[in-house]
């Protein structure tokens, strides 16, 4: 037996003051897409922002359903959106923010595992990282380079050719 350590490193900034004038832009798009959020249940929007290779900016925000398996994470609508559009043009980083009426969220929230696994395989078919910029309403902001940040052992195509 074998017991081994896991390391990942992100940036974390005090503020989006301290983010580039393009990552703010995005974040803000975030802020932005978080506003039009459909979250009559949860009272929790998440909104979501990519930025393309080309300089586009995709948008998505959750979309609740009452027969809650059936809603969509902001990432996903934003990811998919970017792909049913853009099928051949690498994401270079999202930025995703969420609020709720129930409380204050005064720190960065991850992506769930559905959107990881998502985010993952966009990464991986466009050969391409993927930065992730994590904020709340306010405090502090996460940044991490690659989907693999925040999902270390993701499971990818060539795996199921090896069953």
């Amino acid at each position: 037996m074998k017991k081994l350590e896991l390391k990942i490193s992100y940036t974390e900034y005090e503020s989006e003051s301290e983010l580039s004038s393009i990552d703010q832009e995005l974040l803000q798009k975030a802020r932005e897409a978080s506003d039009l959020a459909y979250a009559p249940y949860s009272n929790f929007y998440v909104g979501a922002a990519l930025l393309l290779e080309n300089g586009v900016v995709v948008s998505g925000n959750n979309q609740e359903n009452v027969a809650y398996p059936s809603g969509l994470c902001a990432e996903r609508v934003a990811i998919y959106a970017a792909g049913a559009q853009y099928p051949n043009v690498a994401i270079k980083t999202i930025a995703v923010t969420c609020k709720s009426k129930s409380f204050h969220v005064d720190e960065p929230l991850s992506p769930c595992g559905a959107c990881r696994q998502a985010m993952s395989e966009y990464e991986m078919m466009h050969h391409s990282v993927i930065r992730t910029i994590l904020a709340g309403e306010t405090g502090k902001i996460r940044v991490m380079d690659s989907i693999a940040d925040l999902l270390p052992f993701m499971f990818k195509a060539e795996q199921l050719k090896k069953a």
